[in-house]
């Protein structure tokens, strides 16, 4: 395993020698600042350039069709007169910057719970909330493909789906009037691959078991899924 000696070739190293760069993060926790900048602004990049590109009028009216079809003209009307551009950015701003935030505090809570009864560890919830910030670095790879389709793309008709390319929902074409539309797109490649550095962390920062920190990284997960696909499916 070799070492890391710095925050920045532990933002390369987490995603090809991740043992190495947990092992460094536990002994170097205020690491964790560099992935949290670098995950919050690839969280609110992808969406800002969209809402900048994409044929405004009609992504109002594709909102207004497929969310709010059922509704009468007049109140569709309202509807979009509600929609203005500013406030759909500064929507998309927020929620880039506080649903990382929020989650990762959930799972930074539940890996400390789940963890406690291990005695050798000695990391508490700041220490894992810093660990939830490098298991989410995956996302960066999203960011930077989201990125790259938008820069490239010549129709400014685009569906959003094309913020988040390794998820289902953009690879199926599932669109935005399906019931399925929501757990699509939340069923994403780096999905699972923060699951995989969720636990190969914590068989790092444990003597837990890999079948046990697998378990632990894969519950929630699943369990979400799980009963998304239920409530889909009844």
């Amino acid at each position: 395993m070799s070492e890391v000696t710095n925050p920045i070739q532990a933002c390369n190293d987490i995603f090809f020698k991740p043992n190495g760069v947990f092992k460094a993060v536990n002994e170097h926790n205020n690491w964790s600042w560099v992935p949290f900048l670098i995950v919050i602004v690839l969280s609110v990049l992808p969406g800002y350039l969209f809402i900048n590109f994409v044929d405004f009028s009609w992504y109002q009216n594709m909102l207004i069709d497929t969310q709010y079809g059922d509704l009468s003209p007049s109140q569709q009307e309202q509807m979009r007169a509600g929609m203005q551009h500013s406030a759909i950015q500064m929507f998309m701003l927020i929620g880039g910057i506080l649903g990382p935030i929020v989650v990762n505090a959930v799972v930074a809570l539940y890996l400390h719970l789940m963890t406690k009864s291990d005695e050798q560890n000695l990391n508490g919830f700041t220490d894992w909330y810093g660990f939830t910030w490098w298991a989410s670095m995956p996302a960066v790879i999203n960011a930077l493909l989201a990125i790259a389709l938008i820069a490239l793309s010549e129709n400014h008709q685009v569906l959003p789906t094309i913020i988040s390319p390794l998820s289902v929902a953009y690879w199926a074409d599932v669109q935005m009037s399906s019931e399925w539309f929501g757990f699509a797109q939340s069923l994403r490649l780096e999905s699972l691959w923060t699951i995989y550095l969720i636990a190969v962390g914590i068989a790092q920062w444990t003597s837990f078991s890999t079948k046990k920190a697998t378990i632990i990284a894969c519950a929630p997960f699943a369990v979400i899924w799980a009963i998304w696909l239920v409530v889909n499916l009844i």
